[in-house]
């Protein structure tokens, strides 16, 4: 990896695969597309595709908190679905998640499947984490 880039890596998290949750680089991070996978590898929410979303940002909070960052940095997101059928109870989350706004972009994107088989969303994030205001 270049040494201008830095995997990040919550406390208590021990991921066994090929990826990192997060990276940084430069003023940004990078969040890995997570699912509402917990600990146990089960599915929370199962067949409700906002319980899975908020779940998903629950997660996202936790990764961007070990970078020393929160979601108030997001600038954009991803959504991996496998239906449409409630996509639009996530705006409901995103609300929820980000306030009244700004809120980040944000990209919607249909699939046949994931690779939890019981996961409906995906969700994958950018956060800024350079000079303020």
């Amino acid at each position: 990896m270049h040494p201008n880039i830095e995997p990040i890596i919550p406390a208590g998290a021990n991921p066994k695969s090929t990826f990192s949750p997060a990276v940084r680089a430069g003023d940004f991070i990078y969040v890995s597309g997570m699912t509402a996978m917990d600990e146990t590898r089960q599915i929370v929410g199962a067949g409700d595709i906002a319980a899975q979303a908020r779940f998903i940002y629950s997660k996202i909070a936790k990764v961007l908190e070990a970078a020393g960052a929160d979601l108030g940095h997001v600038v954009e997101t991803v959504d991996y679905v496998t239906t449409f059928e409630g996509y639009e109870e996530t705006a409901a989350v995103r609300r929820e998640v980000f306030g009244s706004g700004p809120f980040p972009t944000a990209t919607g994107v249909k699939v046949s499947e994931l690779v939890r088989p019981a996961a409906l969303i995906e969700i994958r994030a950018v956060a800024y984490v350079g000079e303020q205001k």
